[in-house]
């Protein structure tokens, strides 16, 4: 390996060390929430800003972080996010108050959207070559997928070993040397310029839109799906989203080039990954709080029993997605983790309130790992397909906000549905684990019936894509490259 390669390389590792911070910051609060809750003296309804003050800004401004990359420089906001969300991760370790946290927290998600939003459109250009790239999308997909189940595992560790807030001191020394690397060893290639998309008022729509958006479905499970405060933030949501994609395809320079979406890959992809992290939101947190509340595990024990998940995954995502999905081609990929998540979804929908590990969890635990590790690479180079290296910012963040915002909407979904479940049942004289249990059950069988659409788009809409097609789509007026296999 030259000296150039292996900068290239160690750059990805750096990249994707800041990208697993971010991802696992959204997990690893989770476990640490009871003594968060016991510290600072939170409400139960007001526990919950602890987690959805982040999610509102992160889901908010991932789209507009990854189209100020390409007009501004990746490098730049990759780097101006991560000192964000450092600087942010400090507030919150220090916070001995819950306005303290909650608002620091807000600021850690919009550090946390402009750090991750642009690193897949770095990484597809560093790796133009199709079996690079197929190998360092493969070291992303672990991270992005598996990072949840780490993040159980760690909070855990932090929380009962030390303390809540060292979930949050970590980040920091892991921050400041990830930023000190990038510096170094990420090309910094400049942006197109605000002239190419400085679309202010189109930036004020987007931004407004999802976090209202996000809001909304954050308050389900308080308010209710017939609330008025949910129908009328939804409504106004839906009008400035709607207003925003109006607006860009008017516009001489507009913020998001609506010509992204006619690539069938990109949009079936992220309609796919939309679908799919539905049902892995519910099994994550369901499955953690089956878990706890029913078979009675520590956090500690929460995040290891999720650890054969996250071993299969890495070994899937680091050593056999990228060959498989040269052979075979992503869209196969896709269809064969569908099949396998939908499978280990309905198989949690058969664990008993007295389940052993070994017979109950461990082999869905396994085939969960196998169909996440094998499909998220593939799903993230059909997403990347379609940009060209003017839109590899905008389409890195799209494929970013579809699974944030997929999994906002499907756990109030799934959470509404168990709940209301559970109720029923312990109103027929079920005892509470049973009840629970069952609520759970149903949340399960609503996420397979989810993968089983999404098998059905991945079927339909996904085309056979050339290895050589992977990282960006044919230029205008140039003819497509033969398939370098046969896909049916």
């Amino acid at each position: 390996m030259t000296s150039p390669d292996r900068t290239r390389w160690i750059a990805l590792y750096v990249l994707c060390l800041g990208v697993l911070m971010i991802v696992l910051d959204a997990t690893v609060v989770n476990v640490a929430l009871p003594s968060i809750k016991a510290d600072l003296g939170f409400s139960q309804s007001n526990l919950a800003w602890v987690v959805n003050a982040y999610l509102i800004a992160f889901g908010g401004l991932l789209l507009l972080g990854g189209r100020m990359g390409d007009l501004l420089g990746q490098r730049r906001i990759f780097l101006i996010g991560l000192a964000i969300f450092t600087s942010a991760s400090l507030l919150c370790a220090l916070s001995q108050s819950q306005g303290m946290l909650i608002g620091a927290r807000f600021v850690q998600g919009i550090g946390g959207a402009l750090a991750s939003a642009v690193v897949l459109g770095m990484i597809v250009t560093m790796f133009p070559e199709p079996r690079e790239m197929a190998k360092a999308i493969g070291i992303y997909g672990f991270v992005a997928s598996a990072g949840g189940s780490i993040g159980l595992l760690a909070g855990g560790v932090l929380t009962d070993t030390i303390n809540w807030h060292w979930i949050f001191f970590i980040n920091v020394p892991i921050g400041i040397a990830t930023a000190f690397f990038a510096r170094r060893l990420v090309a910094a290639r400049p942006g197109l310029g605000f002239k190419e998309g400085a679309d202010l008022p189109g930036a004020v729509l987007l931004t407004s839109g999802l976090m209202l958006f996000v809001y909304a479905i954050l308050q389900v499970n308080e308010k209710g799906w017939g609330a008025t405060e949910t129908l009328g933030l939804g409504a106004v949501s839906l009008v400035l989203l709607a207003a925003f994609v109006v607006r860009q395809a008017r516009v001489a320079t507009p913020l998001m080039p609506l010509r992204l979406f006619r690539s069938r890959n990109v949009s079936g992809a992220n309609l796919v990954l939309m679908l799919l992290v539905v049902g892995m939101f519910g099994m994550f947190f369901l499955g953690a709080l089956y878990l706890q509340l029913i078979l009675g595990y520590s956090p500690l024990q929460v995040g290891f029993a999720f650890l054969p998940a996250t071993l299969v995954m890495g070994t899937m995502s680091l050593r056999l997605s990228g060959p498989f999905m040269l052979r075979f081609g992503p869209r196969t990929a896709v269809l064969v983790s569908l099949t396998a998540i939908g499978s280990a979804m309905l198989l949690f929908a058969r664990t008993p309130v007295d389940g052993s590990f070994v017979v109950d969890l461990l082999p869905l635990m396994l085939l969960f790992g196998f169909g996440a590790g094998l499909g998220f690479p593939s799903l993230i180079s059909l997403a990347m397909s379609g940009a060209t290296p003017s839109d590899s910012g905008l389409a890195s963040g799209l494929a970013n906000t579809t699974p944030q915002v997929g999994g906002a909407i499907g756990l109030a979904v799934l959470a509404t549905l168990a709940s209301e479940r559970t109720d029923t049942l312990l109103g027929q004289g079920k005892s509470l684990n049973a009840a629970l249990n069952g609520g759970y059950h149903l949340a399960y069988l609503v996420g397979a019936a989810l993968a089983a659409v999404a098998i059905v788009v991945a079927a339909i809409v996904l085309e056979p894509m050339p290895a050589q097609a992977m990282a960006h789509g044919a230029p205008e007026g140039e003819p497509e490259l033969e398939p370098a296999y046969t896909e049916a």
